[in-house]
């Protein structure tokens, strides 16, 4: 008998063992899909990890029921990949699978019930099992979601078990598939008439009026002339412009005129325009470039530290065009999904439909497809993604560009795995021989140590493209406009200027605060107390547009507060100010100033974000206001101004990287104005002149904020000369939670001493009604932090085999940002 090891997406250590049958065992291999039964009645789709013939001893092994792919999924280099994720990260085998296929590709069973007694009306039943008795008197299969629905409640299961202990009702499982090929329909000629054979079929529907007029309209779209075959039409472009309807179109193919049938047609889009050829790097982008190619003759890694509107994408191109040449695989990797609609154009006007995009805001059926593509015989040669593109199906991977190296978003924070995409591409690498490009114009701290230690090679674009100077930077003294009352409700006396300027000029402007909403928080007046959200331990943020308190952090949204609720005053009023309020405020001291915001509330798909950056190429927005998103990558000619509201909020963050981000946030959003023609300007708004921080900013002085961070992080024991392991702890029992952390704290603290930092409260404590401790591990750098990890694992097992312990939820999260 052959045995199977599945893993299956649960974030359990390990994997589920099923034995495969006779006819079956032709078909198995290591990298397929499988159907697996799991508990009395799921089913689940499993990936085969290990094919063997040890029995397992102590339970009886339960069949795999069907195998799902004629070729693995998988091979050997995909599997070394997620394995290094999961051993390295800290996380469930299951964990890794879940991220690493989209879901259209897991099939799970859903439970459908249908009622097995239709006389229940004889049984003395309650007023909601007699609703979800009546709904299923009408329908058949019907899921529990939608009895949940019908009867108004949460959680109907009492009432559905109840019925089954009545015999009333019945639940079956179903396996149904999430991805299904898109399917149009055509139109086409019953048969391969002649001319004469057409125009008898015309004469013929005369007095249907209506069908000829139908039929007509086809051939003109068909194109049909004298010994030409016909071409087939949509049907639903051949019944709009026919002005006809379906049952006319039925009523010719009944007639055998014409006939209807369907093709699988791909949901992606397809490129139509013209390929060029690559543009001739300047002296300086050909200098880098050489720089590139001569370092990786001996690096895997590079560093390219190239200032804003250097052109390193032009770099990047004759990079890819070389790989590609070569016959192998790209992957370029942007941090933020906004970013994918400016630089897939430029790529695909040089590669045409050689490009594949790859990221979350597309539907489960178009990445599916995607994976088909990469499956195919003819698979993409480059990917444009975002961090999930890691565990795309690559079969011979010769480059990674990991453009914005420094952006924390290539860093996955919920759910598990914790990984981050650019510490990963760098194995992924390995696996395939492959070599990776960083680039950044503000490179992260830990990439730029590794450049001076010799680990990466470095190369470096200290010129903006035809030579434009960098943008000057002015610091508006925010404290000082208060004092004299020159400020225009969020602008300062320099932004507002410069703004007015900028406007009269026909020249577009960027503004920018990481704070979405119309304000921070509400706030008595009078006890001084801040609305928190019921769950969270977190303040509300106002949402003008919706007229509601919402909290960022679980969702949970409440009416607008007129009354302090817990001294019941009504002095209450909103504070601070977010991307909705900078709106409001343009439309006020700005009229008739054409505005859009670029946040989560107003870029959350694809086809809103593609329109967002769309208008904004096209000169039909003249002020931008953006969260982070406008800081990263974005290219945009006709940029004069940008305005920093509030740096403050970014340099108090509570966090060892505050001071590096802040750096980066700043010079990055920076860099989006004057990148053609003359040159710009940015505002930074901020109450401390006095931080070094700005004064680097202001200077363009990346070695000095590098030099004054690379000191601070050696003092006080962090990257990149140790390691942490940062471990969370929840429990909605906070007594428990106290135990617990302190507990486990201090027996770590005896194996590892000083290394051991807390348990300590995060600056959020509590999120959607568990409490929140965290405990934070260093290690040095040459330590060993397997073995480390192994040990935190051995102590975890041992604390939570304690009965009052099982309630507690853990996560590890391995070099945090």
């Amino acid at each position: 008998m052959i045995y199977v090891d599945i893993i299956l997406p649960f974030p359990v250590d390990g994997f589920y063992t099923y034995s495969v049958e006779e006819d079956l065992s032709f078909d198995i291999e290591k990298g397929k899909r499988v159907i697996v039964p799991f508990g009395r009645k799921r089913f689940y789709t499993g990936l085969v990890k290990n094919i063997h013939n040890n029995k397992p001893q102590g339970y009886e092994v339960k069949p795999i029921m069907a195998i799902l792919d004629d070729k693995p999924i998988f091979n050997e280099k995909h599997f070394a990949l997620q394995d290094w994720i999961s051993s390295y990260y800290m996380s469930s085998p299951g964990d890794v699978f879940k991220a690493a296929i989209p879901s259209g590709l897991r099939l799970e069973s859903h439970s459908n019930i249908s009622l097995k007694n239709e006389s229940f009306h004889l049984f003395a039943l309650k007023e909601k099992e007699l609703i979800i008795c009546n709904q299923l008197l009408n329908s058949t299969n019907v899921s529990i979601i939608s009895l949940n629905e019908a009867t108004g409640l949460k959680n109907c299961m009492p009432y559905i078990q109840s019925l089954l202990d009545k015999d009333i009702i019945e639940i079956e499982e179903q396996v149904g598939a999430k991805y299904k090929e898109k399917k149009v329909k055509y139109v086409r000629l019953f048969s391969d008439f002649s001319e004469s054979e057409i125009s008898h079929k015309m004469d013929s529907l005369k007095r249907a009026v209506k069908q000829q007029k139908l039929l007509l309209t086809y051939l003109n779209l068909s194109q049909r002339y004298i010994q030409q075959k016909e071409l087939s039409v949509q049907q639903s472009e051949l019944l709009k412009i026919s002005g006809c309807s379906s049952t006319i179109l039925k009523s010719l193919c009944e007639k055998e005129i014409l006939e209807i049938y369907s093709e699988s047609v791909s949901r992606l889009d397809k490129f139509e325009g013209e390929i060029k050829s690559l543009n001739i790097l300047n002296e300086y982008q050909d200098k880098a470039h050489k720089e590139i190619v001569g370092q990786f003759k001996e690096k895997d890694c590079v560093l390219l530290n190239g200032v804003t509107s250097s052109g390193k994408t032009e770099v990047y191109t004759h990079l890819i065009k070389e790989c590609i040449d070569g016959g192998r695989q790209v992957l370029y990797l942007l941090p933020e999904i906004a970013l994918t609609t400016q630089i897939t154009k430029r790529l695909q006007a040089y590669f045409g439909d050689d490009v594949g995009v790859y990221h979350s805001k597309f539907s489960d059926s178009e990445r599916v497809e995607i994976w088909k593509r990469l499956k195919s015989d003819n698979p993409y040669k480059i990917i444009l993604g975002v961090r999930s593109s890691l565990f795309l199906p690559f079969e011979n991977l010769g480059l990674i560009i990991v453009d914005e190296e420094h952006e924390n978003s290539f860093k996955q924070q919920n759910p598990s795995p914790k990984y981050n995409a650019r510490d990963a591409a760098l194995v992924l690498a390995n696996i395939f021989k492959a070599k990776v490009l960083l680039g950044s114009a503000t490179p992260s701290i830990e990439s730029t140590h590794n450049t001076k230690i010799g680990k990466y090679g470095y190369a470096s674009l200290k010129n903006r493209y035809s030579d434009i100077a960098m943008p000057e930077i002015i610091i508006s003294d925010l404290t000082e406009a208060r004092h004299k009352k020159s400020i225009q409700g969020v602008f300062g006396p320099h932004l507002y200027k410069e703004m007015l300027l900028a406007l009269e000029n026909h020249k577009q402007i960027i503004l920018f605060q990481n704070r979405r909403g119309y304000a921070a928080y509400l706030q008595c007046n009078v006890c001084g107390d801040v609305v928190k959200c019921k769950d969270c331990d977190v303040s509300m943020t106002y949402h003008k547009y919706e007229n509601k308190l919402v909290c960022h952090y679980c969702g949970y949204k409440t009416d607008l507060l007129h009354k302090c609720p817990s001294c019941e005053s009504i002095d209450v009023g909103v504070k601070g100010f977010g991307t909705e309020k900078i709106e409001e405020e343009l439309e006020k001291y700005f009229p008739g100033v054409r505005v859009a915001r670029m946040d989560l509330d107003t870029a959350g798909t694809k086809k809103k974000l593609d329109v967002l950056i769309s208008n904004f190429e096209e000169k039909k927005v003249d002020v931008l206001i953006g969260t982070q998103m406008v800081t990263k990558g974005l290219d945009f000619d006709n940029v004069s101004v940008v305005g920093v509201l509030n740096a403050d909020s970014l340099l108090n963050y509570p966090d060892f990287r505050a001071y590096e981000r802040s750096y980066q946030l700043l010079s990055q959003v920076a860099g989006r104005a004057g990148r053609k023609g003359d040159r710009g300007k940015v505002i930074i708004q901020t109450t401390q002149l006095d931080n070094p921080i700005i004064g680097y900013v202001q200077n363009g002085d990346y070695e000095g904020m590098y030099n004054f961070q690379i000191i601070e992080r050696e003092e006080f024991i962090y990257p990149p000369f140790y390691r942490i392991i940062e471990i969370d702890v929840r429990n909605s029992d906070v007594c428990l939670l106290q135990d617990f952390s302190h507990e486990f704290s201090s027996r770590l603290r005896q194996i590892f001493g000083i290394r051991v930092f807390g348990p300590h409260e995060p600056l959020i404590s509590r999120v959607q009604k568990y409490y929140i401790r965290k405990i934070i591990l260093k290690i040095e750098s040459k330590s060993s932090l397997s073995k480390a990890k192994s040990i935190l694992k051995k102590e975890l097992e041992v604390m939570c085999a304690a009965k009052k312990y099982k309630t507690m939820r853990l996560a590890f999260d391995v070099d945090p940002v």
